[in-house]
């Protein structure tokens, strides 16, 4: 039996036969990034925990996000060689465990009132799953849609964005459900989202499958350029890491996080203190920019097929410092609709850059080891998911106590964002053709 199982999660076993519909691979990948990105909804949880728990507080309990995001972040950089050896089948269904095992444990961790359970569970198990699940469709979307990769990318990563639309308020409404004079319902919801989400992830996993080495689109051949920004050949993992390419794109995307992230993880409060809008309509605000955030993946994802990954971060970086720069303007002249335009289009190219980034990756080093390549980038998150949010935390609460206003607190952190992106400019420009002494030989990329 154990043969039998290894067997069918293999590789091998989900190379697809002749006439599969690549477009089944798509849906695969979203039914996992979907589940995973719940991570983004995890805020919902904090209060009903602080009230579950033996006296915990908001910043105890937001280490559980921030340990997530880490794990996140390394679990790719260090399985991503195994994630491409194991193809997506095992890989998926390993998140799956780790993911949905990981709310197992944090509902055993609020059940006997232990914080450190819950570290485990959805922090340190729980994120190895979500580095997992996040770079599992990646490369094999691409090996599907050699013809459209950025557009590949953007549909998976659109899904993860997407999470929090569906685990935030699925979250709510466990709880609710499961709430009584005793409880708020937690540890309850924790343990029905693991069931939910591992029969969408294992049906991700059965359906997904890997093109035969010399499959193409039909109809399709490579075209002929003279793009240098798009090698023909191959670079491995362990070669990719020592290139300054791969450097500069990590500078790249930890910048357009970092300054995304921070919007992103305080918009809420960031449009009551600037406008002295309700909690309700904060919250509601909050909600639309994780609709741009999601849109976002796809549509500029897209769009770089057309313009160049190299052109559609110029953009990025460009129009977003212009746009941070015109928050505080927004602010004075209490333009709420001005400010909400801003800031979606803002959310949007943050989106936007998860999902460009492996394209832009396989435009560097090919396809051969993308995926693992991908991973260790991803470190790039980690770092963004503490500096970003620390930055925005610290200096707006130093202003306000300053005597700042609170509706122009945000002011120096928005032009402060605004340079962040012109170093993530400034990389992206220096991006060269990685050197063919970097390249494989041909018979090592099959």
């Amino acid at each position: 039996m154990a043969e039998t199982r290894k067997g069918f999660l293999s590789r091998e076993a989900t190379v697809a036969a002749p006439g599969f519909n690549r477009w089944l691979v798509p849906p695969a990948a979203i039914a996992v990034h979907m589940c995973i990105g719940q991570v983004y909804g995890f805020s919902v949880f904090n209060v009903p925990l602080t009230e579950a728990g033996a006296g915990w507080t908001i910043p105890q309990v937001g280490w559980i996000y921030s340990i997530a995001l880490f794990m996140l972040g390394m679990s790719a950089a260090f399985c991503g060689k195994w994630v491409e050896r194991s193809g997506p089948r095992k890989t998926m269904f390993a998140s799956c465990l780790c993911f949905c095992g990981g709310l197992a444990v944090s509902a055993l961790g609020v059940w006997t009132k232990q914080l450190w359970l819950i570290y485990l569970g959805y922090g340190v198990i729980g994120g190895i799953g979500l580095g997992l699940g996040y770079i599992a469709p990646v490369s094999t979307l691409m090996k599907w849609f050699p013809d459209r990769p950025g557009m590949a990318t953007g549909m998976a990563i659109m899904g993860f964005g997407g999470g929090a639309l569906i685990g935030a308020p699925l979250g709510v409404n466990l709880m609710d459900i499961f709430r009584t004079e005793t409880t708020p319902g937690v540890a309850e919801a924790f343990l029905v989202m693991a069931g939910l989400y591992a029969l969408s992830m294992c049906f991700g996993a059965l359906l997904v499958r890997v093109p035969a080495a010399d499959w193409r689109p039909k109809g399709w051949t490579p075209p002929v350029t003279n793009n240098r920004m798009q090698t023909k050949a191959h670079v491995s993992v362990d070669q990719a890491w020592k290139t300054p390419q791969f450097w500069l794109l990590w500078v790249v995307l930890c910048m357009n996080v970092s300054a995304g992230i921070g919007i992103l993880g305080q918009a809420s409060k960031m449009s009551m203190d600037m406008f002295g809008v309700s909690a309700a309509v904060g919250g509601g605000f909050a909600g639309l920019l994780s609709i741009f955030n999601m849109g976002g993946r796809f549509v500029w994802s897209s769009a770089s097929d057309w313009i160049g990954r190299k052109g559609v971060y110029c953009i990025y970086f460009l129009l977003g410092a212009a746009l941070y720069c015109l928050i505080p303007y927004t602010q004075g002249v209490g333009s709420k609709a001005m400010f909400v335009l801003v800031t979606a289009v803002i959310i949007s190219m943050y989106g936007g850059g998860f999902a460009t980034i492996p394209a832009y990756l396989r435009d560097m080093f090919g396809t051969y080891q993308v995926g693992a390549i991908h991973g260790r980038l991803i470190t790039a998150w980690s770092v963004a998911a503490l500096l970003g949010p620390s930055l925005v935390n610290y200096i707006s609460t130093a202003q306000i106590e300053a005597g700042v206003p609170p509706s122009e607190a945000y002011d120096s952190t928005m032009y402060l964002m605004a340079l962040l992106l012109m170093v993530g400019l400034v990389a992206n420009l220096l991006v060269r053709p990685v050197h063919e002494k970097h390249h494989m030989p041909p018979l090592d990329t099959k």
